[in-house]
């Protein structure tokens, strides 16, 4: 498209076939003046720039693969696009929608400052901005995570998908919950969204889907609350393996679930690397602004600790 030519199947319907080229005209010459030259080809570039702009609105993204290596129980494969998305749920209004932390709760954003947060690549500024009580991912800001560690917790956190739905599958409204930069809930916006059943909204990634889709619309907030167990090694030896509980929006959609290792894409997750008991919550900048607020954490104490 630098020849001074545009595709003709982007403009009008009944035009000629797409490997059509039509040349473009301004409805003027240059009549010997040299500024139309430059105004012809400022015009040019603002039609070039729309239409690249349109094209990347308008790219599809997969829902699913056909190729990918085959999960462990040997009947779906990783992100298979043939695995039965879950049945869709309409949650209440609210659930646990603005719940103030207990006093044990570390606050790891209250909707005032990043205070908590540092990005993920070392000596980069947090970049995502802070306003009317919630955190949004600024483009190309990167992905942040917790400057604390924490072992077998009990986290809340709220999030909205934007309010205008762009894209589709892992295209729109696309995030995650990290934990320790290695275990993902996944974050999506999953309302009227066909995607890979074990990508959607709430799914352990790459592993399992959630029980039932309980996303709300675009821009709705939404609550997560997710209970984590971390794996456990005696030495090289894998002695007990990570498991989520995940309720969202008030609706069940895992429960004690053990993880298959930690997480990848379009591959099988493993245990290969031990890692110790503890470790971040990771917020993933996947491109789009999405938004969290109202995050408390604490830890999961033991019966009779005192």
């Amino acid at each position: 498209m630098t020849d001074g030519y545009i595709s003709a199947k982007s403009t009008l319907p009944g035009s000629p076939p797409d490997n059509s080229r039509l040349p473009i005209d301004f409805g003027f010459t240059n009549s010997g003046n040299p500024n139309m030259k430059i105004i012809k080809t400022l015009l040019l570039g603002a039609i070039l720039s729309a239409a690249t702009l349109t094209q990347a609105a308008e790219k599809k993204h997969v829902t699913g693969y056909t190729d990918t290596p085959l999960l462990p129980d040997g009947k779906w494969r990783v992100h298979d696009d043939n695995r039965p998305r879950p049945k869709v749920v309409t949650s209440g209004a609210t659930f646990s929608h603005g719940a103030p932390a207990p006093s044990d709760a570390v606050v790891l954003f209250d909707g005032t400052d990043l205070s908590k947060f540092k990005n993920q690549k070392a000596g980069k500024p947090v970049g995502w901005k802070v306003e009317n009580g919630y955190m949004e991912v600024a483009p190309k800001s990167g992905t942040i995570q917790t400057k604390d560690e924490f072992g077998d917790f009990q986290l809340h956190l709220e999030f909205a998908t934007p309010g205008k739905a762009i894209s589709n599958s892992q295209g729109r409204g696309n995030s995650g919950v990290i934990i320790y930069g290695k275990y993902e809930v996944q974050v999506l916006d999953s309302f009227q969204n066909k995607s890979y059943a074990d990508g959607q909204v709430g799914a352990m990634y790459g592993q399992f889907p959630p029980l039932r889709n309980a996303a709300k619309a675009p821009g709705v907030w939404q609550s997560y609350d997710i209970i984590f167990e971390s794996a456990r090694w005696d030495g090289s030896k894998l002695t007990k393996k990570a498991n989520v509980t995940v309720i969202h929006n008030g609706v069940l959609l895992h429960h004690r679930k053990e993880f298959i290792g930690t997480v990848k894409h379009k591959r099988i997750a493993d245990y290969k690397s031990p890692h110790p008991p503890k470790g971040p919550i990771v917020l993933q900048d996947h491109g789009n602004p999405m938004r969290f607020r109202n995050i408390w954490i604490r830890h999961i104490g033991d019966y009779d600790e005192g």
